[in-house]
């Protein structure tokens, strides 16, 4: 199982410990916004997004219009996008109006 990410046709960023991306998607979601992998960083308190999506491709992160924490434990936490993953120079925060 790998941590990974999608953000669906509504906008909503899902987490999941899963096999494959489209396992996160419900019977009538689709992945219109792309998706890619996730860890927790425990020094930031924060959730770390990067990568792509192989069936989906990179994320729009402008897209994300709500988060589903479910994925995650239930508790929201900062959320920033690391674009140059595994180079965390620069952290793109994406949860400032959904945490």
């Amino acid at each position: 199982m790998y941590q990974k990410f999608i953000i669906n046709h509504d906008g909503v960023l899902k987490f999941g410990r899963v096999y494959r991306h489209k396992d996160l998607l419900e019977y009538d979601e689709d992945c219109l916004y792309g998706g890619g992998f996730w860890t927790i960083d425990n020094e930031r308190g924060a959730i770390l997004l990067y990568g792509r999506s192989f069936d989906y491709g990179a994320p729009n992160i402008r897209m994300v219009s709500r988060v589903d924490w479910s994925g995650v434990g239930g508790k929201p936490v900062p959320i920033f996008f690391v674009p140059h993953w595994p180079d965390e120079d620069m952290l793109v925060p994406i949860c400032n109006l959904f945490c």
